[in-house]
């Protein structure tokens, strides 16, 4: 339980540190505005074209077939191990964490709601091709394919076990995490996987000193807890969580028959292996009428309540636009007391009119107002389903793996004394 708490307070401590971070406005040097001087384009690895924009999504296939042919073939804890080594030095060091399959999310995203804006072809591929391959085999690209995970993976040495509600309450995050990187994504307002990224600054050798330390802490707690930043932010991993699920050729902990030796019991660092459940009495069809109707009603009353606080919040999700951040500041700015900010400064040297801007962040504040609707409902579906799922018992016979929160990073498969027929 001390192990819990503490956990808890590190977790409060970088949230909050990163929502002030999120929060705050940027501030770039003064530019000369009349002297011909042109502000520097800040320094970020630029998109690879033609052979090089193939060279990588060949090395993403032959990555994700070979640690594939590792799991389900060998089934090699070791072969998973230096695929992970590559993915960090290549996808990581290498390709500096870009093109990235989590921040590919956004692109995506950014593609369905703005006609104007063309997806680079790679990024649809990093974004598509780990999915395919987690339809079939279940989560391997997360076992050492993707360098956040494998980095923390390899950090892994004394594994503590969370407990099961602690886990079942951090889960929500990264649901609430993919809801607001698709809000401002679909808004243009900012990608914000990409700017909060803890390890993309540490694999680029250029992070500022608050994003090394959040890289450094993620990194710190690896050591204890297994994959934190995937179990808890990771907004990519909760959609291949869901497609896991239905994947047809997953990870089994077992080659063949499963003899109960229960050897594997608590070898997952995860926590993601299901345990034999005894077949018990039938439930009464009354009661389980009762819990129907209970789960009909509080569903939808949550995806409403959601909704609806997501609505009010609208206006300050709208302040990370740019746009309406600046309509807002022009709109409250008083000549008599307050001085003119950069941007507002670089605002009345374009010439544009005041009355074009106050339109176009009203048009932003309106879509946040339906997207504040729909993140608020979707979080609250997703608080609906998880208290559904506490009530539901599900009877196995064997020690299996948890299709949606395995990585099939097969550390259990040494604890398995079966051999393979």
């Amino acid at each position: 339980m001390k192990k819990s708490f503490a956990f808890i307070s590190l977790l409060i401590v970088f949230v909050g540190m990163e929502f002030v971070a999120f929060s705050q406005q940027q501030r770039f040097p003064k530019p000369e505005f009349e002297s011909g001087y042109t502000q520097p384009v800040t320094s970020m690895p630029a998109p690879r074209d033609g052979m090089f924009a193939i060279l990588d999504v060949m090395v993403l296939i032959a990555a994700l077939s070979l640690i594939t042919w590792f799991i389900l073939k060998r089934r090699s804890r070791s072969g998973v191990v230096a695929v992970s080594i590559f993915s960090i030095l290549y996808f990581g060091f290498f390709r500096e964490g870009c093109v990235c399959s989590v921040g590919s999310l956004q692109n995506v995203v950014l593609a369905l709601f703005n006609p104007g804006y063309h997806i680079p072809l790679s990024a649809l591929a990093f974004f598509v091709i780990p999915l395919v391959y987690t339809l079939f085999f279940g989560r391997t690209f997360c076992a050492g394919v993707c360098p956040l995970g494998a980095v923390q993976d390899v950090f892994l040495m004394r594994p503590v076990t969370l407990k099961k509600w602690l886990q079942k309450v951090l889960g929500l995050i990264p649901y609430i995490y993919l809801g607001l990187s698709v809000l401002y994504a679909a808004t243009a307002s900012d990608f914000i996987i990409c700017r909060y990224d803890p390890f993309v600054g540490i694999f680029r050798f250029n992070a500022t000193f608050f994003m090394f330390a959040i890289g450094a802490a993620f990194l710190l707690i690896s050591i204890f807890i297994a994959r934190p930043y995937c179990r808890f932010f990771c907004p990519y991993g909760v959609i291949l969580n869901l497609v896991s699920r239905v994947s047809k050729n997953h990870l089994t902990i077992t080659p063949s028959n499963c003899i109960q030796c229960k050897l594997c019991e608590s070898s997952c660092p995860l926590d993601a292996i299901n345990k034999p459940v005894a077949v018990k009495q039938m439930e009464d069809k009354r009661a389980a009428t009762r819990r129907f109707i209970l789960l009909s009603l509080i569903i939808p009353a949550l995806m409403i309540v959601g909704g609806w606080t997501g609505a009010n919040f609208h206006e300050n999700l709208a302040k990370v636009n740019s746009k309406v951040r600046l309509a807002d500041e022009l709109l409250h700015f008083d000549s008599k007391t307050m001085k003119e900010s950069l941007e507002i400064e670089g605002f009345r040297t374009s010439g544009k009119p005041a009355k074009e801007l106050y339109l176009e962040a009203s048009e932003i504040v309106k879509q946040f107002y339906y997207g504040g609707w729909i993140l608020g409902a979707f979080i609250g579906l997703v608080i609906g389903l998880a208290l559904s799922g506490l009530s539901t018992y599900r009877y196995r016979e064997d020690y299996t793996p948890d299709k949606g929160n395995c990585v099939s990073c097969a550390r259990c498969l040494k604890y398995c004394p079966v051999e393979k027929d």
